[in-house]
């Protein structure tokens, strides 16, 4: 009888054990989310250093963050895993490169979609939903005692030869493109014509925007391609962020669900965490405006000035403006 009951015993602890492993397992997998994201939100002064560890305190939701490059690259890792990729959110997709993700995501219809203005909201379907937003700007080091430029062709003048620094849009680099788009949506038939003469004028042309930031922080030059809110941060008081009354082109990232994710209820929670707590913490770390239009911002961004007149790209005219831009400039 003793060995029956023991029998019985291990039998039930047995069984208890493989249970309690598979609801183990069942919540584990439940509760892990796989986020593919640009390295600058991923880096030690991104904002994954406080939206990631919020979210996991607040939610029960495990992070895996994987830093995948720049926003191309971030997508073009996606497409290449295809059905086989782990991701379950992709984040800092921006609206001139959005034409090529949709394919590859879910729509999801957040009730936080209202807080956001329409203007920003480029896919209806909700594929891609905004989280932040900004517009590019010349940058201007106001101790340098150079006159602002009030336009882009006040760029080309003599005055500002050697004073300029640029961002190549052939490197993939987000302000790279969004300064071509944004000479190739205000100046019209000219553009590439800025290009070549800029090319004369300008100090350099750097593949990326940290070292063209940092070349302007050293004072090689005293304009260069940014944001208009990157005084944000300037503790100098000397940096100046120029709005030109022509309009300039802005900038929007968002986050997507990945199709096919076993994981949707986790990354519609995500998702929701950006729209609404995370909002603050993303402008200060990422230096852009919250898409939630609720948000009060701190007093840095007083420095920071909005463009009255903006223009979005959202169906892969920066594809067809390098080709332009190659043929008539750097062939």
């Amino acid at each position: 009888m003793k060995k029956v009951l023991s029998f019985i015993t291990v039998l039930a602890l047995l069984v208890g054990c493989i249970f309690a492993q598979a609801v183990s397992e069942n919540n584990g997998e439940q509760k892990t989310l796989t986020v593919y994201a640009y390295d600058t939100f991923c880096g030690d002064w991104g904002a994954a250093g406080s939206v990631i560890p919020a979210f996991e305190e607040k939610t029960g939701i495990k992070v895996n963050l994987v830093a995948a490059g720049n926003a191309t690259e971030v997508l073009n890792k996606v497409m290449l895993e295809g059905d086989r990729t782990s991701c379950d959110v992709i984040i800092g997709i921006t609206d001139d490169i959005a034409d090529k993700a949709y394919a590859y995501l879910e729509p999801y219809d957040s009730p936080y979609i209202s807080t956001i203005d329409p203007a920003l909201v480029f896919d209806s379907q909700h594929r891609l939903i905004p989280f932040d937003y900004g517009f590019f700007a010349f940058i201007l080091d106001a101790k340098s005692g150079l006159d602002a430029p009030v336009s882009l062709a006040d760029l080309t003048k003599d005055e500002y030869k050697g004073k300029v620094i640029l961002i190549d849009p052939r490197s993939g680099s987000s302000v790279g493109v969004g300064l071509m788009m944004w000479t190739r949506n205000t100046l019209g038939d000219s553009w590439t014509d800025w290009w070549k003469t800029m090319l004369q004028n300008a100090l350099t042309m750097t593949s990326g925007w940290s070292s063209a930031w940092g070349l302007f922080s050293e004072g090689e030059a005293p304009l260069v391609i940014s944001y208009t809110t990157s005084p944000i941060y300037d503790e100098t008081g000397t940096q100046k962020a120029l709005v030109f009354s022509e309009g300039h082109e802005a900038t929007i990232e968002a986050a997507g669900i990945v199709k096919g994710t076993k994981h949707r209820q986790e990354a519609e929670a995500f998702i929701d965490f950006l729209l609404t707590e995370a909002q603050l913490d993303l402008a200060m770390a990422t230096a852009m405006y919250p898409v939630n239009s609720e948000v009060a911002l701190p007093a840095e961004f007083d420095d920071a000035p909005k463009a009255g007149k903006f223009f979005l790209n959202t169906d892969n005219q920066a594809a067809e403006a390098l080709r332009e831009l190659s043929d008539a400039v750097f062939k």
